[in-house]
């Protein structure tokens, strides 16, 4: 152990981060810093949350957790919500507690709302509606999600423009800001916060790493392979699970997960054998490329360490940029 290594956890760093869309190597990453390093991860991931959604989830498993404990992972029953401020409560606890333990938090995923809450705060937004919400379903039912996205395009469009026609929640939120307060859910997140009002890591006092490919390819090329290895693994079977309980239903957070939906979806249409499977490799793969582009959208308004994901020594340089931001 080096002369930097013996006073551990370092104190000018609070936690660290590594980030990245999906299919870009994180968990690898990940691992491969716990064997150098004595961390605890921390899940920043909105599907990792729920239990008995492993397949399509990208789940670490249970060796994987074994080798370094593993938080925010399988805490929510998939019938349940969870939000960012929920996460920066969480993530807020627990950092707190493994340091008490002398260890460092890394803080792992694809959330990017996630890791921006915990850095910059959260907004004071007006609290939920729940009659305003009932509209906001009714309306919904008689005329479709996307009709109110574009509702929504007309009032905040740079809030209309992160979000897809079919995600329910964001949307019947962000309108539910505008019909409450008149004002867009886009402008609160612009706001200068006061110094009391956001949370200790606003001090500059994390390392937030980025694994970002250099090729768009090599990032689609893993997203189409690892969606083909889902299905193989049994993720029609784990979402027919789910469907069986009869209390789930496409609007909550948890089916409207990429690849959960999308198989809800090509169940609900009746498909079965190599029509299913040619569907879901269509729809599936689709949809994970394009949350992959959000996510490197929010990545390049982040203040981060990119490092090329596709790079053959990925994992070597990941490690060595950690190195040399814990040694100063």
């Amino acid at each position: 152990m080096s002369a930097s290594e013996a006073a551990w956890p370092p104190g000018g760093v609070r936690w660290l981060g590594l980030a990245g869309p999906t299919a870009s190597g994180k968990t690898a990453a990940a691992l491969a810093v716990a064997a150098r390093w004595p961390v605890e991860i921390i899940s920043v991931d909105s599907a990792l949350v729920y239990r008995g959604m492993d397949i399509g989830t990208a789940k670490p498993s249970a060796e994987e957790q074994a080798r370094v404990p593993h938080h925010l992972i399988d805490i929510l029953d998939p019938a349940d919500r969870y939000s960012a401020a929920q996460f920066v409560r969480d993530a807020e606890r627990l950092i707190g507690e493994i340091r008490a333990r002398g260890r460092l938090p890394l803080l792992v995923g694809g959330t990017m709302l996630y890791f921006k809450a915990l850095i910059e705060g959260l907004d004071t937004l007006p609290p939920a509606d729940p009659a305003l919400r009932a509209t906001l379903d009714a309306e919904a039912a008689a005329r479709g999600w996307p009709a109110l996205h574009a509702e929504l395009a007309a009032v905040d469009p740079g809030t209309a423009a992160r979000l897809a026609p079919q995600d329910a929640q964001r949307i019947q939120r962000a309108l539910e800001v505008w019909r409450l307060t008149g004002q867009p859910l886009s402008s609160f997140h612009t706001r200068p916060r006061s110094e009391a009002a956001a949370p200790s890591t606003a001090r500059s006092d994390h390392v937030l790493l980025s694994l970002e490919p250099v090729e768009r390819r090599w990032l689609h090329e893993r997203i189409a392979q690892r969606f083909a290895q889902m299905l193989d693994q049994g993720l029609v079977d784990e979402v027919r699970a789910l469907r069986a309980r009869g209390d789930l239903h496409p609007q909550l957070p948890s089916i409207r997960c990429v690849g959960y939906r999308q198989v809800w979806e090509a169940l609900d249409a009746g498909l079965s054998g190599p029509a299913l499977h040619a569907r879901l490799m269509e729809t599936g793969v689709a949809a994970s490329r394009q949350l992959a582009k959000r996510q490197i959208t929010w990545l390049r308004s982040m203040d981060r360490q990119a490092l090329p994901a596709d790079a053959p020594d990925a994992l070597s340089r990941v490690l060595r940029a950690l190195s040399d931001l814990l040694a100063n």
